[in-house]
């Protein structure tokens, strides 16, 4: 087996499972690209078992601390130990992300359950190498499900693979129906965005429909309509959604339809139309801001705070007196507190003053690791405005 000796200073010596390509300070054994390699310090000593690709700014991922192989036993081991923690954690076994990647032990494996579907990602050239062991896995471990593969990711192209979509074992399914704060939703799973739905909101829907009876709603970013629903449903006065795609604008406008439920739906960039609502004068009493992430590189930092900063000035400056903004970011790069320096600044910026009422988190099918900071990439806050300041 080949490997890699880290220099002194190396992340993975301190807790963390990646090496990136200048904590290298040797290669031992010719790896070739996808290869299963050690790792070891400086004085000969293994710091445990990791997929390589030299193309990759993140040339190893460690999945172990000892010597392992990556056989079926392995990915059953590991797959099993992921559905027991969602089992404990008393989450819905057939509505949740199943596998997700360093956080359950398997690096660039995302495998999310639809009911009786599942929809499998292999996000580094290792992983993807070893796909059809993985789909064993599932299927010994879950029983003969359907598996879709929607490795239409671009992050794969970092790890030098082609982008795909399609059927790795059983029919490929039309629309498949999901329950999402009490309203069902149809999803498209080979097509819509991510893997068919943004599960690691499924706690927050119901979160921010607490606050919208009577209240007027603005839903930006509306994607499927998840949060305009679940607030529609709650008693709202009236939403409005808002988003760019028309496929994501259809599919909304069908599932509100399906629920029985009015909603405003509106196809326009959510930045021309708060522009166009703020000279209209309009208020809302209920603004959700759950955006796209706006960069994928610390590189694209600065213009990625300039795109949120002036979304959150124009969404105070539509609250009414007592108004409420839930806000999100689903980008890596903006840490807490570079998230709470930007929505303070948003407020001064609108002469705004507001109260925290309550942070929101990714959900727990999506768990973080302390010594794993990329894998705490979500964050969000619901804040109430301050009348008469």
């Amino acid at each position: 087996m080949g490997g890699l000796v880290v220099k002194p200073r190396a992340r993975i010596l301190h807790g963390h499972d990646w090496v990136f390509s200048g904590e290298v300070l040797k290669v031992f054994g010719a790896p070739n690209d996808g290869d299963l390699i050690s790792l070891k310090d400086g004085r000969d000593r293994l710091l445990g078992s990791a997929i390589y690709n030299s193309k990759s700014q993140i040339v190893a991922r460690r999945f172990s601390r000892r010597k392992q192989d990556l056989d079926l036993d392995f990915f059953q081991r590991r797959i099993r130990q992921a559905i027991e923690y969602r089992a404990r954690r008393g989450i819905d076994p057939r509505l949740c992300r199943l596998v997700w990647s360093e956080s359950d032990g398997l690096p660039g494996v995302i495998a999310d359950r639809y009911g009786d579907y599942l929809v499998l990602q292999t996000l580094t050239l290792a992983m993807d190498l070893r796909k059809e062991l993985i789909v064993r896995g599932l299927i010994d471990v879950l029983g003969e499900l359907p598996i879709l593969e929607r490795n239409d990711a671009p992050v794969r192209r970092a790890e030098g693979m082609e982008l795909k979509s399609g059927m790795l074992s059983g029919e490929a399914p039309g629309s498949v129906e999901i329950e999402v704060a009490g309203l069902q939703l149809q999803v498209d799973l080979l097509h819509s965005q991510k893997t068919g739905f943004y599960l690691d909101q499924l706690p927050n829907h119901a979160l921010v429909a607490e606050h919208a009876q009577g209240r007027r709603v603005l839903d930006c970013f509306a994607s499927q309509g998840g949060f305009a629903l679940a607030c529609a449903r709650a008693g709202a006065s009236e939403v409005v959604g808002v988003e760019a795609s028309a496929e994501s604008i259809r599919a909304a406008g069908q599932n509100a339809a399906r629920n029985s439920l009015v909603v405003r739906w509106v196809e326009q960039d959510v930045f021309q139309f708060l522009r166009a609502v703020e000279k209209a004068e309009e208020k809302f009493d209920l603004i959700i801001l759950d955006p796209p992430s706006f960069t994928k590189s610390k590189g694209g930092l600065h213009d990625a705070l300039r795109g949120y900063k002036e979304l959150h000035v124009r969404a105070f400056q539509l609250l009414s007196p007592n108004g409420l903004l839930a806000t999100f970011s689903c980008s890596h790069h903006v840490g807490a507190e570079v998230f709470d320096t930007m929505i303070a600044g948003a407020l001064v910026d609108a002469r705004r003053s507001a109260r925290r009422l309550r942070r929101f988190e990714q959900a727990l099918d999506h768990p973080v690791l302390p010594t794993l900071p990329e894998t705490e990439y979500f964050r969000g806050m619901l804040l109430e405005m301050m009348p008469g300041r």
